[in-house]
């Protein structure tokens, strides 16, 4: 892992957790932009919170962290989830689909996980 994100992690006070995987980012199936989603989800209940990116980089991070780890696509940057706002997301299982091309991360969310201030992204019901 980068120093700059060893640091960062130092600072804001946090332990980590190296994950063991037996997979590597070459393994998936990535996107246009070389990138994999992430279909975030509450370990204990399922609850769905977040989907968004990781890029290798982000992958890596999140492996050698136990911290989830994306990558902003608005921003173009490495986005550690919570850094800012202190809403980290502590890896429990990362799980492949059967096509390789996406990615369910089960969390343990503190505070929000939407930028909203809701526990979840998916508040907003579109239909009847």
């Amino acid at each position: 892992m980068k120093n700059i994100y060893l640091k960062q992690f130092e600072d804001a006070g946090l332990t980590l957790n190296h994950l063991r995987c037996n997979m590597s980012f070459n393994d998936f199936k990535l996107n246009s932009d070389n990138m994999i989603p992430v279909v975030v989800q509450d370990h204990e209940n399922n609850e769905v919170l977040m989907v968004a990116y990781m890029n290798e980089e982000a992958f890596d991070i999140t492996v050698e962290s136990g911290i989830m780890t994306y990558y902003s696509r608005s921003r173009d940057e490495i986005w550690i989830k919570g850094l800012t706002s202190g809403h980290y997301q502590y890896v429990k299982e990362l799980v492949i689909d059967c096509d390789l091309d996406t990615l369910l991360a089960k969390v343990v969310q503190t505070g929000a996980a939407c930028h909203t201030g809701n526990r979840t992204c998916f508040f907003t019901t579109i239909t009847d």
